[in-house]
């Protein structure tokens, strides 16, 4: 494997995990792999975390002389299941340790403005993302996740800043098909209040991306205190919080920040309400002929 291109990658991967198992992967797979994907790994390797973030399959393919379906293709000989799940990988510390300000004058600078090739990237970039959560999250979970929501007294949904987008959002659609459910979006001293409503036979759904807040452990901590059920929503903090959690769903992050946040977020959140309407149709049409009955008297 003496032209592998580890020496001479531009990272130094033992400040990214992800690059750092990146580099392993392709040490230990060097010797199967095809003259195509090897032209893959040494752009992969040597290119800079700014490169890979932005850059989608047909651009990679073009760097490294070869095809859309070589980095695809290679990306699986490795082991992911895509190019996003090698960006949620090594998007971390770039997110973590570069200051958002620096990041957005690199997505605006390599952005450019080309307004439909920015419409593309945002489009690739959501459609990555929306493929990634498909598979991140086990059907076993999934069903687990179902299964506590469907048997709540009541489910509730926190999220802070942009994550209570989605919590707002799987609150409203669960009450629409008559689970009791609502959104808490305090932090501080005030969430202690909201704490006093969680009880014994409640679901606790949590979306919390990638920062452990104190608001996010004290939370699990009353749920535990009083025996209800915890969901936690997540991109990072799967390996971190797991032991006091129920339940883990992955909802990948956007590696770039030119798509929302909360976008993989209520895609699980739309899932999950789905599944929980087929275990209780009844409750879920006569709450649907309510609501638009409701609808009728005021007008809309």
């Amino acid at each position: 494997m003496s032209d592998t291109p580890q020496s001479r990658a531009v990272i130094n991967s033992s400040s990214n995990p992800g690059l750092e198992r990146l580099h392993t992967l392709v040490r230990t797979h060097w010797d199967d792999l095809s003259p195509a994907e090897r032209s893959v790994c040494r752009l992969l390797t040597a290119s800079p975390v700014e490169q890979i973030l932005y850059s989608n399959a047909q651009e990679l393919g073009s760097a490294s002389g070869t095809s859309n379906a070589s980095v695809i293709r290679t990306l699986r000989r490795l082991g992911y299941t895509g190019l996003p799940a090698l960006k949620q990988e090594i998007a971390a510390p770039f997110t973590s340790e570069v200051a958002p300000e620096v990041r957005l004058r690199e997505r605006i600078d390599r952005m450019g403005r080309d307004f439909t090739s920015l419409w593309g990237r945002v489009v690739d970039e959501a459609r990555d993302r929306v493929e990634h959560v498909r598979t991140a999250t086990s059907s076993e979970e999934l069903t687990r996740a179902v299964e506590v929501l469907a048997e709540a007294e009541q489910t509730l949904a926190y999220g802070v800043g942009s994550s209570n987008i989605a919590a707002e959002h799987l609150a409203l659609k669960l009450n629409r098909i008559g689970a009791r459910a609502r959104p808490i979006d305090t932090d501080g001293f005030r969430l202690a209040d909201d704490l006093l409503g969680v009880h014994r036979g409640d679901a606790v759904v949590v979306f919390a991306p990638g920062r452990v807040l104190p608001e996010v452990e004290v939370l699990f901590e009353r749920a535990r205190a009083v025996g209800a059920r915890s969901i936690l929503v997540t991109d990072e903090l799967a390996d971190e919080l797991r032991d006091g959690v129920d339940i883990v769903l992955s909802a990948p992050h956007t590696p770039t920040g030119m798509t929302a946040e909360a976008l993989t977020g209520i895609i699980v959140a739309d899932a999950l309400v789905q599944a929980v309407t087929t275990v209780h149709p009844d409750r879920a049409v006569r709450t649907s002929h309510e609501l638009t009955a409701w609808r009728g008297r005021l007008g809309h």
